[in-house]
């Protein structure tokens, strides 16, 4: 802590570098105007209506207690959901969107600041600032602002709405402050992030993967311990989340642990700052080999070379889902038990088949639609070459712009099938493992997992379109895969009616394991991708580069 006080300037000096932190937030916050505000109503409201939805599914005060036993005592949920701490309905929303909803304000505020600092540093555009009356640490100040101010109206957003739907105050300010604390420390780890990286994506990925690994160390530790008092869980900002224990005594002074680490991060995130050049970075890449292999000669390998970490981070993410959600389906019945209400939940999810065939088509749809984000984000990595001005040089050769997107698009679309195919072989075997028939498991559950292919490459060609035709508007398709996202997963719970969920491409699939299946909803679905595909890539011909 000495040195990282050394590290920050005081008096006039601190003033000086703080020139210009008013304009850039004001800026940041004018970018953002649409991504802020969808952000934190759409997590704000999900949050404040599920009251209602518990109610309406577990109406008495037994059902409730046989779910939040039935939850608690079954290792496996622990390690997805957390333990439930209290069964009234304040307690099964805090239970089901503690973590969840932490991690959905985690990622918005890696997302704020990343944008706002490492990728305008990337671009450019932070050179032509810092030529002005902008001091040194005026861009990270102002990103950290503008994810403080998301935060701060998330946790407003969530105490009003519960508390307006007759859930206690405190327990509603304690999950508010639980999900935007949260949210605020992976603000700071974000800013750690863009400091060492150099570009937005490694930025990105590194506070990504430092999420991934705290869900991983609060789910061990509370597969381990029903009190959520493993040594494991208390490493992990999600597991303070839920130790906060919104509705069930809460515990105040775990809030200050949100505080100290978010000022730790800061702190650490400044004096970093203070020690690098504009545009560099701590950890640069090393210098690549005097001559560029075969490889490299063509569009696809170079698509290849630039995305191929990425496809290889999703795929071992989707094994390891899937030899979780695997080992854990043959324990559906035990975890539902009678409880009819949770049953129909996974009936909704999953189809009218056996129970636990119902729980692998829900696992497989929810893999499926979250593919849709890797597919997505390797379409618009050609919108990021082409804003970057990487795109310009490669074009003005031979190379011509068809040829340049087909080797992205290549590894969008093929990338799916290979994250959907390793994550379904890896959910059946494991499934087929538990129950000693492998042989006969890992073929409809693979087949399953392969089924969801048509629903993305559909959001895929939408990404293709958005890029071609509104370049300009092409972060918008996030929006559209989180409404998929928002719609499978909370939709059957609420009981959305069949118009709303056909909206999502996933809506149009068989549940599989355990339906008949016909050809009609693939071909579809395949036929709207492809005319996506072919009216993105013909705008993009016709259109000027930016």
């Amino acid at each position: 802590m000495t040195a990282v006080a050394a590290a920050v300037p005081t008096g006039t000096a601190r003033s000086r570098q703080l020139v210009g932190t008013g304009v850039l937030l004001r800026l940041a916050l004018r970018r953002d105007r649409a991504m802020i505000p969808a952000w934190v109503l759409c997590l704000g409201l999900v949050v404040a209506s599920l009251g209602s939805s518990f109610e309406a599914l577990y109406d008495t005060a037994a059902e409730r207690a046989e779910l939040a036993g039935s939850m608690t005592a079954n290792g496996s949920m622990r390690a997805l959901y957390g333990p439930v701490f209290n069964d009234s309905l304040g307690g099964l929303i805090a239970w089901r969107m503690a973590g969840f909803g932490a991690v959905l304000a985690a990622v918005m505020s890696l997302l704020i600041v990343v944008r706002h600092t490492r990728d305008e540093e990337e671009t450019g555009r932070q050179e032509l600032l810092s030529a002005a009356m902008v001091g040194r640490r005026a861009p990270l100040t102002a990103a950290l602002l503008a994810a403080l101010l998301a935060n701060t109206a998330l946790v407003v957003l969530i105490t009003a709405g519960l508390a307006r739907s007759g859930r206690p105050a405190a327990g509603s300010l304690a999950l508010g402050l639980a999900i935007g604390g949260t949210g605020m420390l992976f603000a700071g780890l974000a800013a750690i992030a863009a400091q060492l990286t150099e570009s937005a994506r490694m930025a990105k990925g590194l506070t990504g993967a430092v999420l991934g690994l705290a869900f991983a160390l609060r789910g061990a530790g509370d597969a381990a311990d029903a009190t959520a008092g493993s040594p494991l869980t208390w490493v992990s900002p999600l597991g303070w989340a839920e130790n906060l224990r919104a509705y069930a005594d809460e515990r105040w002074w775990v809030g200050l642990l949100f505080l100290a680490g978010s000022a730790l991060a800061v702190a650490t995130a400044y004096a970093l700052t203070a020690r690098r050049d504009l545009g560099m970075s701590f950890l640069s890449a090393r210098p690549g080999p005097a001559v560029a292999p075969r490889s490299l000669a063509g569009p696809f390998g170079l698509a290849w070379r630039l995305q191929r970490t990425t496809l290889g981070g999703w795929t071992l993410g989707y094994v390891c889902a899937g030899v979780v959600f695997g080992g854990i389906a043959e324990g559906a019945s035990d975890m539902v038990g009678g409880n009819q209400q949770t049953r129909e939940i996974f009936e909704r999810m999953g189809g009218q088949a056996g129970l636990t065939d119902a729980f692998l088509a829900t696992m497989v749809g929810m893999l499926g639609m979250v593919a849709a984000i890797y597919a997505a984000g390797a379409v618009l990595r050609l919108r990021g070459e082409e804003t970057a001005g990487r795109a310009e040089p490669v074009l003005a050769g031979a190379v011509g712009r068809l040829r340049w997107a087909a080797g992205h698009l290549v590894v969008a679309y093929a990338g799916t099938v290979v994250v959907l195919g390793f994550g379904g072989l890896a959910l059946g075997v494991s499934y087929g493992i538990s129950v000693g028939d492998l042989g006969g498991r890992v073929g409809p559950v693979l087949a399953a997992a392969l089924a969801q292919v048509p629903a993305v490459w559909t959001l895929t060609g939408l990404a293709v379109l958005a890029f071609g035709l509104l370049p300009r508007a092409s972060t918008a398709v996030w929006a559209v895969v989180g409404g998929c996202l928002a719609l499978g997963w909370i939709g059957p719970s609420l009981k959305f009616p069949q118009w709303a969920m056909d909206l999502s491409p996933y809506g149009h699939l068989p549940k599989l394991p355990g339906t008949e299946a016909t050809a009609a909803p693939f071909v579809w679905l395949l036929a709207l991708s492809a005319v996506f595909l072919v009216a993105g890539l013909t705008g993009f011909r016709r259109r000027d580069l930016d």
